[in-house]
């Protein structure tokens, strides 16, 4: 008969084990485990709670921007100090109508300001030969990139040159650049406007039920797809409508424009907002703005920057008064100026957003292009009807 007796884990000759004595290990209940989650819980914000608070942070500060200049607390007179009499914005409008026109007037007193060199002689429209300087930047101060988008948009354009009805030739041209500044409601400037030989305008700037104070006529409407008049009615009395690329798909939206044929859904979601489908205009009244004008623009401005910058993009208006400079030997401005010192003036004359909106923008150096336009004020190459720069 054998008889087990208990397994020793110790060595007689040894007061120490041959082996460590197992451990009971210490088993949680489940009312310890609830007990460890949830001050895990307390501790921790749960994902959702995490996402509701980020969005109402971001909420919070795109509403202290936005809010003071859309709904501001301070109503705004537009009789205040910041706009010259209306008797006097007529009265000098007039004298300018009055006046003898004469040849190459802007170019003359544009010979005063050093940077004069670079606002001379600069293409307009885009041609479907010579443009090999193009794609050295991108847009809007090149073309970079777009080579087959350009060479469908400019083979679907039947005459991409300058038209004739803008060619000097022997005669003196007057030119008025209307820009969409608030200062231009109330002015009654619409009569005087349409006296000039070419009437430029820009983006959406409307003209219907605004006449009295923009006049009723436009010659060239210059805009990127996003900008373009959503009505028809916008379009009438125009005679040029002028893209201005600042990105690829802007030429193949004007390319779907010209040839009737509708961009994709998946290359509209591309822009920023819905853009139109139709202008109601034929092929022959549509051009491509040169982007060279908004190249050398961008370069005048850094010399009244205070900011250094590898490039400068102009805004739209400072880019059209330089194509004005090539076009007329008169080039006058309305509705130009931001005064923020007047943060509740309205910004445009046709919404309600304010002055103070300018403010939340980073693309554009608005106080270098002011002293820009002062200095060509000044130098007499162009006029400022409405005395807000």
């Amino acid at each position: 008969m054998v008889t087990l007796n208990r397994l020793s884990v110790e060595d007689p000759q040894d007061k120490f084990p041959l082996l460590p004595e197992a451990v009971e290990e210490e088993v949680r209940t489940p009312a310890a485990y609830k007990q460890g989650d949830t001050a895990e819980r307390d501790f921790f914000i749960s994902r959702t709670e995490n996402a509701v608070i980020c969005l109402l942070l971001l909420v919070g500060c795109y509403a202290a921007i936005l809010i003071p200049a859309y709904f501001p607390l301070h109503k705004f007179s537009l009789s205040d100090d910041q706009y010259l009499n209306h008797e006097d914005v007529l009265n000098h409008s007039a004298s300018l109508l009055s006046g003898r026109c004469r040849r190459r007037w802007c170019m003359e007193r544009l010979k005063q300001l050093p940077c004069s060199p670079a606002l001379t002689d600069i293409p307009v429209f885009l041609q479907r030969e010579g443009n090999a300087t193009l794609w050295d930047e991108p847009p809007p101060l090149g073309l970079q990139g777009s080579q087959e988008h350009l060479a469908r948009a400019l083979a679907s354009l039947p005459k991409p040159d300058l038209p004739r009805s803008l060619r000097r030739e022997g005669r003196c041209t007057r030119c008025v650049v209307v820009g969409s500044g608030g200062v231009l409601h109330g002015s009654r400037l619409g009569s005087h406007i349409d006296q000039y030989d070419v009437i430029i305008r820009m983006n959406n700037a409307p003209v219907l039920g605004y006449e009295t104070d923009t006049g009723s006529r436009t010659t060239i409407r210059l805009m990127y797809p996003e900008g373009a008049p959503s009505s028809a009615n916008e379009y009438n009395e125009t005679s040029i409508v002028a893209l201005v690329v600042f990105k690829s798909l802007d030429l193949d939206w004007l390319t779907s424009i010209i040839t009737k044929q509708p961009l994709g859904f998946w290359s509209k979601l591309w822009f920023w907002k819905d853009v139109v489908d139709d202008i109601p205009l034929k092929a022959d009244n549509f051009r491509i703005l040169h982007p060279e004008i908004f190249r050398r623009t961008g370069e005048v401005l850094q010399k009244y920057s205070h900011k250094q910058r590898k490039s400068m993009v102009p805004t739209l208006g400072a880019g059209v008064v330089v194509m004005a400079l090539q076009l007329c030997d008169h080039v006058s401005l309305a509705g130009f100026g931001y005064n923020m010192q007047h943060p509740h003036a309205p910004l445009h004359y046709y919404e309600t957003i304010h002055m103070a909106a300018m403010k939340a923008q980073v693309v554009h150096d608005v106080s270098s292009e002011k002293l820009f336009l002062r200095q060509l004020v000044a130098a007499g190459a162009v006029s400022d009807l409405t005395g807000a720069l």
